[in-house]
């Protein structure tokens, strides 16, 4: 019971920060309203636009005082071609947004982007289309800010924006591929599903593996389902990573058993610095391209040449990408060693299997160093690795295996020339910041010191 109590007067401190002041509230009004209106003018010359609107938690009043981004949603008749919607929603865009350095970003569709002050500020297109008919992701945007506006009373939006705190303050609110964290919906759909924060907290604490929140009759394969309220057959946890989902996890039973602001507190990790020469590091440069798209490619050339790595004989603890989104990239793996021995054990058929087992003496007494029948039944051979060195196979792999284990998008980049290091040496302190990740506790499990 008084951790109860003290769990509500947490709430309550952080409830008071989290909403934004009266002077923020007119700011950031007054931004939206002269974008709008920059947007309202420029598609009067576009018969393919319906109408405009806002979205995002702008829109639901959901945004934290800090750093709300503005979403201007731009909504043409559904009849009309994907390049149509891409290349007129551009120029909407740009010349909206003239004034304000616009650079385009890219989710399902391009889209365009620009600062104004310290505020985001996004164009949206999306389809105008009756709810279920969806022709793009972004077509559900709208209907989700409908939902929000009619459902969540005010102090549900209140308890959203400590959610997002608490989600932000433990390293895993966002949507983007780069973080594979919550987005702002799935805050807003958590908190009218359990009806407050500490509601939330206390059912988190006892969620079962693959328990569906939410109502849908269709099954799916993730560690926890949260659905989307205006379309049941969608399950919004699908973009969130199974470490994040065990992270949020971890951060509500703690929180539970021990409430504390620590919990609204950026977590520090802690670096166990003695692992730094089992860090197996790729460096490499890369021609600017949208941030969801280098994310995208780095995390699918670190899953790859993971598995390369593993098929060598040496062992993957962990693995890291990450970016600056400006021209560098670095793929990291933490192994077991970097250097392993040069012979192992390879188990071939059962002796009790004619063919198999007389195929496989034959050819590894020519080729292997020894062969044996073990007591496991089965018979076995001795072989000789061609690596013994992390690095020097890495190095060999890239130069000769590009195809097989680079994404094509980045096959040219490589080409142009990468780096393979074995530990911290060469790394600039901000970058041995974030491959240190790879080699640390994570901030949330110190919560059970």
């Amino acid at each position: 019971m008084i951790s109860g109590k003290i769990m509500k007067q947490i709430i309550s401190k952080i409830a008071k920060t989290t909403i934004p002041s009266e002077i923020n509230q007119k700011s950031k009004k007054e931004i939206a309203d002269k974008v709008y209106k920059l947007v309202e003018n420029e598609i009067q010359k576009y018969s393919e636009v319906v109408e405009l609107e806002f979205g995002g938690s702008y829109a639901k009043d959901t945004w934290l005082s800090k750093n709300a981004d503005i979403d201007i949603f731009i909504k043409f008749k559904k009849n009309i071609s994907e390049e149509k919607l891409e290349n007129i929603s551009k120029k909407i865009g740009f010349e909206s947004l003239k004034k304000y350095s616009p650079y385009v970003r890219y989710s399902q569709h391009p889209y365009v982007e620009a600062k104004i002050k310290d505020t985001k500020i996004n164009i949206v297109p999306c389809y105008d289309v009756k709810i279920g008919e969806w022709k793009s992701a972004a077509d559900r945007s709208p209907f989700h800010t409908k939902f929000m506006k009619k459902s969540l009373t005010l102090k549900m939006r209140n308890e959203v924006r400590i959610l997002k705190t608490f989600l932000k303050s433990n390293k895993i609110y966002g949507a983007e591929i780069a973080k594979q964290g919550f987005s702002g919906y799935i805050s807003e759909v958590l908190i009218l599903e359990f009806g407050s924060f500490e509601n939330l907290i206390k059912s988190m604490t006892k969620i079962k593996e693959k328990q569906i929140i939410g109502k849908t009759s269709k099954s799916f394969d993730t560690a926890i389902v949260v659905i989307d309220p205006i379309d049941s057959n969608r399950n919004l946890a699908a973009a969130i990573s199974n470490e994040n989902i065990g992270k949020f996890i971890l951060s509500c039973r703690a929180l539970k058993n021990k409430p504390s602001l620590k919990f609204f507190k950026n977590q520090k990790s802690k670096i166990s610095k003695k692992f730094w020469n089992n860090l197996l590091i790729v460096r490499f440069e890369f021609k600017t391209r949208s941030p969801d798209i280098i994310w995208g490619q780095i995390k699918r050339a670190t899953s790859t040449l993971s598995t390369q790595l593993e098929l060598e004989g040496f062992t993957v603890l962990r693995s890291k990408s990450y970016t600056d989104q400006q021209k560098e990239a670095y793929l990291t793996f933490f192994l077991e060693s970097t250097v392993i021995s040069e012979i192992y054990q390879k188990r071939g058929p059962e002796f009790f299997r004619n063919d198999s087992s007389h195929s496989f003496i034959s050819k590894n007494l020519k080729e292997g160093e020894l062969v044996w029948i073990g007591n496991n039944t089965k018979i076995n051979s001795l072989e000789k690795r061609k690596h013994v060195s992390a690095e020097k196979f890495m190095n060999e792999f890239l130069k000769k295996n590009l195809k097989v284990g680079i994404p094509k998008g980045l096959q040219s980049d490589f080409k142009r020339g990468f780096k393979v290091v074995i530990g911290n040496k060469t790394l600039s302190k901000s970058i041995k910041e974030e491959v240190s990740e790879v080699i640390s506790v994570d901030g949330t499990l110190l919560h059970f010191n």
